[in-house]
């Protein structure tokens, strides 16, 4: 089991907010491992999924001998290097006389293993032996298309299963807003069987059409591979609610006075405590006390003047 450890600084525990899952995802990273044996064709596999998601990911070169995927006590290590790097995707490639060229593919909840898919390579044709103009490269960290076709995507389970783990893998992070111009690669997955889909890395070249959409060519650039489906792991029902949840079913915050009424719109009450402006001290610049002042001074006068016409008369 793994260790628990509690942020004793405010700093750590920022990082475990971070790290932490939440309603709405940050891009997701990939872990790239090695298992105790592979082959040649599995080390080439690796380094151009690698070479997809270089802005992305995390690959180790080191053979694992502790992480054996479906299997129990197999996947603490793999947890443990998902926590250390904060990837919640991994891909594992492994080679044995029962399952060569094998690969396994799958996504984490919490640093927890979710669900797995295993596959095999077969046919598979690096980038390196495809023969395009290099201006088509696609760009670091561009937005793919994705295009599945065959009817296996939507009846078989485990073509089902594999499609959802390839979105997640290559699609980088979730926008709202995008700019066809942008896009300059797709990813094109091909059901052949119930269980072999034929996976291929296209550029997407844009063509004068004569209209307001351009014409769209696709240009293979690698790699391409066939992918037979051997073995897969869906999540239990209680992890995938939890990591299913979204903000639609959140009840909203409740934001101290503030109150919405249906003519008026959004109200809001502030509140002012007592200004106690009785027992203000006033300075003897005031206009108000000069006015007074003033006031007095005529008052006084006119009584001298009153007083002394009184005396006068009484003479």
């Amino acid at each position: 089991m793994l260790k628990i450890k509690t942020p004793k600084t405010q700093r750590a525990k920022r990082e475990f907010e971070k790290r932490a899952p939440k309603l709405v995802e940050n891009g997701r990273k990939t872990l790239i491992l090695h298992g105790t044996k592979t082959s040649d064709v599995l080390n080439t596999v690796l380094t151009q999924i690698y070479h997809l998601k270089r802005d992305n990911a995390v690959k180790y070169t080191k053979k694992n001998e502790n992480i054996r995927p479906f299997e129990s006590g197999g996947e603490t290590s793999l947890e443990f290097f998902s926590l250390k790097t904060d990837c919640s995707l991994f891909v594992f490639g492994s080679h044995s006389k029962k399952r060569p060229n094998n690969l396994v593919l799958g996504r984490m909840f919490d640093h927890h293993i979710y669900d797995l898919v295993e596959v095999g390579v077969d046919n598979f044709r690096p980038m390196e032996s495809f023969e395009y103009d290099k201006k088509l490269t696609p760009r670091i960290g561009s937005k793919p298309f994705f295009a599945f076709v065959g009817d296996g995507f939507e009846s078989v389970e485990e073509l089902k299963h594999l499609k959802e783990v390839l979105l997640d893998l290559f699609r980088g992070e979730v926008v709202e807003n995008l700019n066809l111009a942008g896009i300059d690669h797709v990813f094109v997955c091909t059901a052949l069987s119930s269980s072999t889909v034929f996976f291929t890395h296209c550029a997407l070249q844009l063509k004068k059409s004569g209209t307001a959409i351009p014409r769209m060519e696709l240009v293979e650039v690698g790699p391409s591979m066939d992918l037979v489906v051997r073995r897969h792991r869906l999540p239990n029902d209680s992890l995938k609610k939890e990591a299913m949840k979204t903000t639609t079913g959140q009840p909203k915050k409740k934001i101290k006075n503030v109150s919405s009424d249906v003519l008026q719109g959004k109200i809001g009450k502030i509140y002012i405590p007592d200004q106690k402006v009785g027992g203000i001290a006033l300075s003897n610049d005031v206009k108000g006390l000069k006015r007074e002042r003033r006031e007095a001074k005529k008052t006084k006068a006119v009584g001298e003047n009153e007083a002394k016409k009184r005396k006068t008369a009484s003479k």
